[in-house]
């Protein structure tokens, strides 16, 4: 497998992480951090002018077309400056929209979300050891419509956003259903995750919705939803492994810099062998749902992992080689440590995950 990125990708790579340069800065983070929505609308509104938001829907609707890749690439760095925009949940619902809606539901929606002028939240996990495939959240038969009834956790990133696309289970089963924010029956509950989002719990009592899309779509979105989180945290892991080796070359100990020590140069190099098998499994997942290859959803699942798995160990380390500044709040590491953290356990734990892939791994060799 190549792992160079296209020409096209490339480019995409070299413009996102320009923008986030200058705009996700320690200071501007900081500062988003300390506001009420944790949203940075101002980076937002670049990323919309830079056509970001839209790099991976259809050209017909104001996007790229450059699909799954691109999304990922732009991801990546967004994870490197951990900039606090809700970039990986609106691209994948925006994408399930485009694989799985209606002509009207595409026309509707699509152009703005490329635009940044729309957002759909992402609703898929719930509490009390609910799996995310098969979500508790109901569906009853309301018309041409559907009423959900019940609880989605920790939804990412809601506030500003126009619409919800809520995983449920109806009477043939789990699916996708859009649902208008605001909708009678909808309310939010707030509150504040590890990484310092803004997130809430979705409570629905009969609030009015359309179907997206039956098992197969909840199926799809969860597969890129997974490899969105780890490509995020690959960037996570990345930048704050950067942030390490910067430290450890400056910070003198016994008149030596600290890196000039075997120890951590060992802890450092672990870091980066495991960034690099996230990277190489990121891209076997990607390369895999691109070809609609039937062991897709087991490189999935090893990609989760390794970002789960590998991705906390990195954030660990890095934060171990700053000594007390690591574990200072509001020194930049920290951060890193917070994301890598949220990231690991969002859409299955590692220990989860790796269940997941051995059932998967039993089911092939008995089939």
């Amino acid at each position: 497998m190549d792992f160079q990125l296209d020409p096209d990708l490339a480019a995409l790579q070299a413009l996102a992480a320009e923008i986030l340069e200058d705009k996700a800065t320690d200071d501007r983070v900081h500062e988003v951090e300390q506001s009420d929505g944790r949203f940075d609308e101002a980076l937002w509104t670049e990323f919309a002018r830079a056509g970001l938001l839209g790099v991976a829907l259809p050209e017909e609707y104001g996007g790229a077309g450059l699909g799954l890749a691109a999304l990922c690439v732009v991801l990546e760095e967004q994870g490197r400056k951990v900039a606090p925009i809700p970039l990986w949940p609106a691209g994948v619902a925006a994408m399930a929209v485009a694989a799985h809606g209606s002509d009207k539901q595409r026309a509707g929606l699509l152009p703005g979300a490329a635009s940044g002028e729309l957002r759909i939240a992402l609703a898929l996990e719930e509490f009390d050891g609910a799996r995310p495939e098969r979500p508790a959240c109901t569906a009853a038969a309301d018309g041409d419509g559907v009423r959900l009834t019940g609880v989605k956790a920790a939804v990412p990133t809601p506030s500003t956003a126009a619409h919800v696309l809520v995983s449920a289970t109806g009477e043939h089963g789990p699916g996708l259903y859009l649902l208008d924010a605001a909708a009678p029956g909808v309310s939010w509950q707030w509150g504040e995750t590890t990484s310092r989002d803004r997130t809430a719990n979705l409570l629905l009592d009969g609030a009015p919705a359309t179907p997206l899309g039956g098992a197969s779509a909840l199926t799809w979105v969860l597969l890129r939803a997974m490899v969105a989180v780890s490509a995020v945290q690959i960037g996570v892991a990345e930048g704050g492994l950067r942030l390490g080796a910067a430290y450890t070359s400056e910070r003198i100990q016994f008149g030596r810099p600290l890196g000039s020590f075997q120890a951590l140069q060992h802890q450092l190099a672990d870091c980066w062998i495991d960034i690099d098998a996230m990277r190489v499994a990121l891209w076997q997942a990607i390369s895999d749902l691109d070809g609609d290859d039937p062991a897709a959803e087991r490189s999935v699942r090893v990609a989760k992992w390794w970002s789960a798995q590998g991705g906390l160990d990195v954030v660990h380390r890095v934060q171990h080689v700053h000594g007390g500044m690591g574990v200072d709040v509001d020194y930049p590491v920290h951060r890193h440590f917070l994301w890598g953290k949220q990231l690991s356990g969002t859409l299955g734990a590692p220990g989860t995950v790796l269940a997941d892939l051995g059932e998967l791994l039993v089911a092939g060799e008995t089939a």
